[in-house]
């Protein structure tokens, strides 16, 4: 068994066309889907300890571009940590996107899970997200939901739900986001 228990299927690098993500889009003033091409890549770590608290992890990085638009700047990318603490059973994903919103979401898994499902909401002091000024008063984010599913053939399924508060709705709407990658380098 590797170290990094349910996160070693991640180590490597990987590529995804089928791509969705279904968001409210300001220039239409709606909801929309954009489907995309995503190359990610997720390395190993030293081990992390902290007291008597020992992990292990990958750090990654996730880019996302528009389908015909793969020569120009991407739409997404993000920027993060993947964590195991043998100990706890507990899974964690830190990470960052450059509109200034970063989360901490966390869940539960043994070494031998095939599916991780990661959490987090506005307001914990454990698991949750932060944001700037700016977005917290036109798309104040409630909760983050996201399941990575760790497919028989070898590819890697992703599924993940942001529900935001959005004000130029009046209401709350599910920002989500799929794809399912392949391997393409260990």
């Amino acid at each position: 068994m590797s170290e990094l228990g349910p996160l070693a299927a991640l180590e490597g690098e990987w590529e995804g066309n089928v791509g969705l993500d279904v968001s409210f889009h300001y220039d239409d003033e709606e909801v929309d889907e954009t489907t995309y091409f995503e190359k990610a890549w997720f390395r190993r770590i030293p081990v992390v300890n902290s007291g008597s608290q020992s992990m292990h992890g990958l750090n990654y990085e996730m880019t996302a571009w528009r389908h015909g638009e793969e020569d120009m700047d991407p739409f997404h990318d993000e920027v993060g940590y993947f964590l195991w603490e043998e100990a706890t059973g507990r899974i964690m994903r830190c990470f960052a996107v450059p509109r200034g919103l970063s989360l901490l979401a966390g869940g539960t898994a043994s070494a031998q899970d095939r599916v991780l499902d990661f959490r987090a909401e506005s307001g914990s002091t454990t698991f949750g997200i932060v944001q700037n000024p700016y977005l917290l008063d036109r798309a104040r984010s409630v909760t983050y939901d996201a399941t990575f599913t760790f497919n028989d053939d070898g590819t890697l399924s992703y599924t993940s739900d942001l529900v935001l508060d959005l004000a130029a709705m009046g209401a709350e709407m599910h920002h989500t986001d799929r794809n399912t990658l392949h391997r393409t380098d260990r």
